[in-house]
Order: structure tokens, then sequence, then C-alpha cells
């Protein structure tokens, strides 16, 4: 049975601090925090997302 490198991560919103989606990252490959920009449905703009600890 083969062990996956993959792990699940939430986002969060840098202005209203909401946690909008969830995705899966590779730990192997990605050491860095993800830093995405996404559309948030609270703030109906499109924010920077950053992956939350």
């Amino acid at each position: 049975m083969a062990i996956s490198s993959n792990k699940k991560i939430l986002l969060v919103c840098e202005e209203c601090l909401s946690r909008n989606y969830s995705l899966q990252k590779s730990t192997i490959s990605q050491r860095d925090r993800l830093v995405i920009k996404k559309f948030c449905n609270k703030c109906n703009l499109r924010t920077v997302h950053k992956e939350s600890r």
C-alpha cells in the first residue's frame, strides 16, 4: 500500500479571515505556504488567500 504525500489544507481570506476553500497540496514538492488570489463570497471580491496553519 502506497503512502500518500498529499495533505489537505485550508485557504483563509486576508480581508475577512473566512476559511473559504480546501485543497490538497503535495508536501514533497511544495514546502512553503500557498498564496492564491481567489474569490471570497463574504467580501464579494477577488482577494489574496493564504494557506492556514
